[in-house]
Formats: structure tokens, sequence, C-alpha cells
């Protein structure tokens, strides 16, 4: 898993790609990203032809978001290159979090 950051000089948004190797799930089907930027409502990732999964989403600067991949429909995972953890308010698990 891992995240990549690209700050845009024109306003003040960053890119975020966030990515899940195949071997990181298990040679998943599917995989949904989900978090404070997306009112936790479930975003599909891009299947790439390796197995690997990959988003890119543009975030506002000078923010945390907290964010879980969910695995196939059913489990719910933390970004292991995440910036931070916290946790999290649902449940006894901690959630990712991307600082921009």
């Amino acid at each position: 898993m891992s995240l990549t950051k690209k700050y845009l000089k024109s306003k003040p948004v960053c890119k975020v790609t966030f990515k899940v190797a195949k071997e990181e799930c298990n040679a998943a089907e599917k995989v949904a990203i989900a978090g404070d930027f997306n009112s936790w409502q479930e975003t599909p990732m891009k299947k790439l032809k390796s197995g690997d999964f990959t988003v890119t989403l543009d975030l506002e600067t000078d923010s945390k978001y907290q964010f879980r991949y969910k695995v196939n429909e059913e489990s719910w995972e933390n970004d292991w290159a995440a910036d931070e953890y916290i946790p999290s308010p649902v449940s006894l698990e901690d959630n990712s979090v991307v600082v921009v």
C-alpha cells in the first residue's frame, strides 16, 4: 500500500494517489476506498493489469483525512503507509490518516 502526494501550485489542492498492491489484498477482485473525503461512501478503485488497485483523489491542503480500504466488499483494511492512525469512532480498530 502506498500514498503519493502531488501538490498543485495553482490552488490549495493535493492530488493523492492511493495504491494497494495485489499481494497486499490477496489478489482481490474489488477494492474500494472510503473516508472523510467522500463521506465514507465507498469509491471503487481501478484494477490494473498487474492486479494492483489505484485511485487518485483531489484533497484540500492543510487537512487530515481518515480513510480505509474495503476489500472484496467484505473486510476493511488500513493503509500501511498512512501518515497517522486514529481510533475509529465506530469500531475497535484504527483508521488510516493522510495529512495534506
